[in-house]
């Protein structure tokens, strides 16, 4: 039977379950065998990340060719503007290619995010802002790419959902498991 966890990955944390010695992975967290991530979700990034122990399942996940969104909440350094949200949602020319369009709209600093450990780094006379942008492709570090190309590099970066999987209320280093 296909099973799949939802993880909350907290910052800092790889997507794999093995590391250098001082490198805190998925084994820090998950004990069960034979479940295996299906996509990343790097280090200095928070969030959904799905593991399953049905390969076919994790391709169909992972792989951009079954156009399964990616939704993100980011906090970008300044103060997004509309022209931004636009080049976001038209497609953005990286070194690696142009991106699809993404999703991308700006959000209020959403009042049910957890804090993160560490804090992201405070500049009082500079503001920040949010944004949520699904995306249907998987370029490395992506959206933070893609924001920097735009003028408002990502602070903190939260996966809230991948398809129709939702992070919801679970708790970063807790994982909720269901049959698919």
């Amino acid at each position: 039977m296909s099973k799949l966890l939802l993880f909350n990955k907290p910052f800092g944390v790889l997507s794999q379950f093995t590391g250098e010695e001082d490198q805190k992975t998925l084994s820090s967290y998950i004990f069960q065998k034979k479940f295996y991530a299906a996509g990343r979700l790097d280090k200095d990034s928070e969030g959904l990340l799905l593991l399953t122990n049905d390969g076919k399942l994790q391709q169909r996940i992972a792989d951009p060719a079954f156009n399964t969104g990616k939704t993100y909440i980011a906090q970008v350094d300044g103060l997004i503007t509309d022209a931004a949200i636009d080049k976001l949602q038209s497609g953005i020319k990286l070194k690696d290619g142009i991106t699809q369009p993404a999703q991308a709209s700006k959000i209020d600093e959403p009042a049910t995010l957890w804090k993160r450990e560490p804090p992201i780094r405070f500049r009082e006379n500079i503001p920040t802002s949010w944004l949520k942008i699904t995306l249907y492709e998987g370029k490395n570090r992506q959206v933070r790419r893609m924001t920097a190309a735009a003028g408002f590099p990502t602070l903190r970066l939260v996966r809230i959902a991948i398809g129709s999987w939702n992070l919801n209320d679970l708790e970063p280093g807790h994982y909720l498991e269901c049959e698919v």
